[in-house]
């Protein structure tokens, strides 16, 4: 694999670490500052979560919109974006491969005028922040008709290519075409523009839906054998995604870094021995048929931030417990840990009273600061560090960011 060809360095200063005072250790397989550390933010724009604030704006409306963002992120003294580009299955810069997004306009495949991707990479880099890709490898629409597509979508092109599931369409990962076309679809941005990094998130086989089956029947039955069942095999196809994305990302744009934001949870201990002290009703080896601890392990991505979104002491999840379970598992490997943070919870009145408090995610960053394979947070989302409620976000960088800091290399 080429990616293995560029961690070789990582071999030589893994090595060379051992030989180190502990604190330089924490400086990481592609070297930088002791003081560098992640400090992202999501910026999601699936059904407008964040940026646009709502489809129909103006070119100059939306740019606006887009620079306020950056802007924020720099005067909270963060270092990196991360821009979602491919929501579902469509495009926020001018693509061969599928139609623009319908977020922009509210249309799908209708040019927005301009190129919001390669804005965004221009001035991120101008106000010095890093910008990564952010791309949903396999969803196509929140609703489940594929008519409502833009009439040239791939999916409707190639039906077959698509699966029902929960109310929505999916890409089938069980199909090699279906695999090759998303990475060539991805890959066209990584191509065009000196993006920092390539970013993928939670969502790979679909989370579960109660008395409900992904139809991958047929896919099976072609390209399943030899596997000793369809999860063992599903998982392939992922491992496969992952590998084969890293393998091209070091042909067209070696120096972008890939990394990947899954669940919190690989496997609860009652599951797995190898698996965290937690009872989460999720599991990403099981449901999602994700093997995240895996890729961490073998060195395919270049950094994970397992989205950590509960409270320290939640009871079937427990952000004192996770933490040291990933630090443990990001231990003596190339792959960078960072933690994906809920600021999107702190001072909602439906979350739990750990998050009515300002200082919870402060705490948070205390606490993964006594491991020192965590190298940095990422925040969920844009929107809400803009809103900054019951100033969570604020007290973060009054305690923590004291200083501006670059991100790991």
């Amino acid at each position: 694999m080429g990616r293995v060809s560029r961690r070789a360095f990582a071999v030589a200063a893994l090595s060379a670490f051992t030989m180190m005072p502990q604190a330089s250790a924490a400086t990481g397989r592609r070297g930088g500052a002791p003081d560098s550390e992640m400090r992202g933010v999501w910026i999601a724009s699936v059904a407008n979560r964040d940026w646009p604030s709502k489809p129909g704006l103006t070119a100059s409306q939306q740019r606006a919109e887009l620079l306020t963002h950056l802007d924020t992120a720099v005067r909270n003294r963060l270092n990196t974006v991360f821009f979602q580009v491919r929501p579902t299955a469509d495009a926020l810069w001018p693509s061969p491969y599928e139609p623009w997004s319908q977020y922009l306009t509210g249309t799908q495949g209708k040019d927005p005028g301009w190129d919001p991707l390669g804005t965004a990479v221009e001035e991120a880099h101008a106000r010095g922040l890093q910008l990564h890709a952010w791309f949903n490898p396999y969803r196509i629409a929140a609703h489940a008709d594929p008519a409502r597509l833009a009439a040239s979508h791939p999916a409707r092109e190639n039906p077959h290519w698509v699966v029902t599931y929960g109310g929505k369409l999916f890409y089938n990962p069980g199909l090699p075409e279906v695999r090759t076309f998303v990475e060539d679809a991805m890959l066209d941005a990584v191509a065009k523009y000196p993006v920092d990094g390539v970013h993928f998130d939670d969502y790979f086989y679909p989370y579960p839906v109660a008395g409900q089956s992904f139809d991958d029947d047929a896919a099976y039955a072609e390209h399943g054998g030899g596997f000793p069942d369809r999860a063992a095999w599903r998982r392939d196809n992922i491992d496969l995604l992952v590998r084969e994305t890293a393998d091209r990302i070091e042909e067209v744009r070696p120096s972008a870094r890939f990394g990947i934001s899954p669940f919190g949870v690989w496997r609860n201990a009652a599951t797995d021995p190898l698996g965290s002290d937690t009872r989460a009703g999720v599991q990403t080896y099981d449901d999602l048929h994700a093997d995240t601890r895996k890729w961490v392990r073998e060195g395919w991505i270049d950094y994970i931030v397992p989205q950590l979104y509960w409270n320290i002491g939640f009871a079937a999840a427990d952000y004192a417990k996770l933490v040291p379970w990933w630090a443990e598992v990001a231990r003596g490997s190339s792959t960078q840990l960072y933690v994906g943070e809920a600021l999107y919870k702190a001072g909602d009145p439906a979350q739990p009273a750990a998050w009515q408090e300002t200082g919870e995610l402060s705490r948070h960053l205390t606490l993964a600061g006594e491991y020192p394979q965590v190298r940095g947070h990422v925040f969920f989302a844009a929107k809400d560090v803009a809103a900054n409620r019951i100033g969570a976000m604020a007290r973060v960088v009054a305690d923590h960011y004291g200083q501006p800091a670059s991100p790991p290399r």
